[in-house]
């Protein structure tokens, strides 16, 4: 998968909009299958007009464990915002990830106004999740 680092750099490359859906395309063929025993309805995003399966792991600290997650979409442009926000959010301490806002990470590569607005919605679900699991964890 690619860093936050790199998909910020190589959207700073891409001026026309085609090659920037093609290129969240490309990200989300670059992220792994989830197995189907992880597509249950406790890990579905609720708030997605496409199917979208979010898993959280935890490790280290139990009072800030450090999340990474996997994730996965039915939809192509989906699964690439998915894979942006894997690249956001995973591999952080919870603490970290429940002050961190992802659409701000968007705005800097300027794709939220240019996403419909059931995916923005789905986008802000996804996030909103994430936050919220990090959240609780931190507070365990």
């Amino acid at each position: 998968m690619a860093t936050l680092d790199k998909i910020i750099e190589d959207f700073s490359f891409l001026d026309d909009w085609e090659d920037r859906y093609r290129y969240v395309i490309e990200l989300g063929k670059a992220l792994p299958d989830l197995p189907e025993d992880k597509r249950t309805l406790e890990n579905k995003v609720q708030g997605c007009a496409s199917q979208v399966w979010l898993v959280t792991h935890a490790s280290g600290d139990p009072e800030n464990p450090v999340l990474t997650f996997e994730g996965d979409s039915d939809a192509h442009i989906v699964r690439g915002l998915v894979a942006i926000v894997l690249a956001i959010y995973s591999g952080k301490p919870a603490s970290e990830i429940a002050a961190l806002d992802a659409l701000d990470v968007f705005g800097k590569i300027d794709l939220v106004e240019h996403l419909s607005s059931q995916r923005a919605n789905g986008l802000r679900s996804m996030i909103k999740r994430i936050r919220e699991e990090a959240r609780v964890r931190a507070a365990a």
